[in-house]
């Protein structure tokens, strides 16, 4: 009984010591970006105070918070599309060009055909997923066969996906003209998602969109032997090869993963917004994912935070804006936050080795000492 009762309180130890852990690095964060944050608005004459009292205030209202939502689904979905990249050390810059040629060429399916639209969402999603997942696999393909960094070709691939957007996003090819708007043919009303109805203004039904691919991206990698392939060749490819894992093959598809995430980055705006990509179709979201991955530690649950956050900046930073403090000051707060994160999660991390290192050695030492006074009572008998 009193091995068992050491086993339980050692698990009992270790599983504290995890939450211990886990709640350090954001509430460390969290502080070193409010200071730092305070200091800059410090510095420049406002008062930090103030702004946090009517960021709070502002962000609290039920307009805010559906708005707040709304803005933090397709944040979210980029996210996720960066991470499956990141779990293996593939850093997809291209998300970006990966969502626009995406949603364009799911556009242009979607306004050119007028099937029932239980019929015709599902094939809108689908176009945009094989579109960006083709346009991902193209740089893991040069990456797993050639060797080329996929920083590079994503990059480059996000320029090539501008300029063909801009050559079939003309009158008289996939677009038509309205006023100074050029876009593609509407999709038909039926084509448009559902929302769920609140006292201000609706939730966009895609959602629920997010929530699947959430639970998915959680599901494949913790629960699949793809997942710890995956893993595994991120932490190392010499011995995931070793071990069996083809490294090529999981390259190419994590990239046609992530690409098929980052096709339905534009969906939220397509399916319950404007009906049509147009040249008014909003970009820079791809770059915004590589910050909220980051700041949620690729886990499924933290970007879903991260997202909400961003949301949370964004939407109250106008009112900063309003009230008369700098322009700028929620470019700072997002990149201090940030920077915070990935500092403190580093800071955390390495304490964690050294206290287990500690531990570890002092088990060690306490094992030796034993070993020794059983033999000098064995010589002594």
């Amino acid at each position: 009984m009193s091995a068992v009762t050491a086993v339980t309180t050692r698990i009992k130890n270790i599983d504290r010591e995890k939450i211990v852990l886990g709640l350090a690095a954001p509430l460390l964060a969290i502080v070193t970006a409010v200071i730092i944050t305070s200091l800059v608005m410090t510095a420049t004459g406002q008062n930090p105070f103030q702004a946090f009292s009517v960021m709070l205030d502002f962000g609290s209202k039920s307009d805010s918070q559906v708005w707040i939502v709304n803005k933090a689904i397709p944040y979210y979905l980029s996210a996720v599309a960066v991470a499956i990249g990141f779990r293996m050390n593939l850093f997809n810059i291209g998300v970006d060009g990966q969502y626009r040629v995406a949603a364009f060429f799911a556009a242009a399916v979607g306004g050119a055909l007028a099937l029932p639209g239980i019929i015709q969402i599902p094939v809108i999603l689908i176009t945009a997923m094989l579109v960006g997942a083709l346009w991902a696999g193209i740089a893991g393909y040069l990456k797993a066969t050639r060797g080329v960094s996929e920083v590079i070709t994503t990059i480059m691939l996000n320029f090539i996906g501008g300029s063909l957007i801009g050559y079939f996003l003309k009158e008289g090819r996939l677009a038509e003209r309205e006023g100074n708007l050029v876009h593609t043919t509407d999709i038909p009303d039926s084509s448009f998602f559902f929302e769920i109805p609140t006292n201000v203004q609706p939730i966009y039904g895609t959602i629920v969109i997010a929530v699947i691919v959430g639970i998915g991206y959680w599901f494949v990698l913790s629960r699949t032997r793809f997942g710890y392939d995956l893993r595994a060749v991120g932490a190392s490819e010499p011995a995931a090869e070793a071990s069996g894992v083809s490294v090529k093959r999981t390259v190419i598809t994590a990239m046609l993963l992530s690409g098929a995430v980052a096709g339905l980055v534009g969906m939220p705006t397509l399916l319950n917004i404007s009906g049509n990509y147009g040249n008014d179709f909003p970009t820079g979201i791809g770059f915004t994912g590589i910050a909220i991955a980051l700041l949620g530690r690729n886990s499924a649950v933290g970007m879903a935070f991260a997202a909400l956050l961003w949301g949370f900046l964004e939407r109250t930073g106008g009112q900063l804006e309003f009230e008369g403090y700098a322009q700028e000051i929620v470019g700072v707060m997002q990149g201090v936050i940030v920077l915070s994160v990935v500092v403190a999660y580093e800071l955390v991390r390495r304490w964690g080795i050294k206290r287990q290192q500690r531990i570890v050695g002092e088990q060690l030492a306490a094992q030796a000492r034993k070993n020794s006074a059983e033999k000098d009572a064995e010589v002594t008998a």
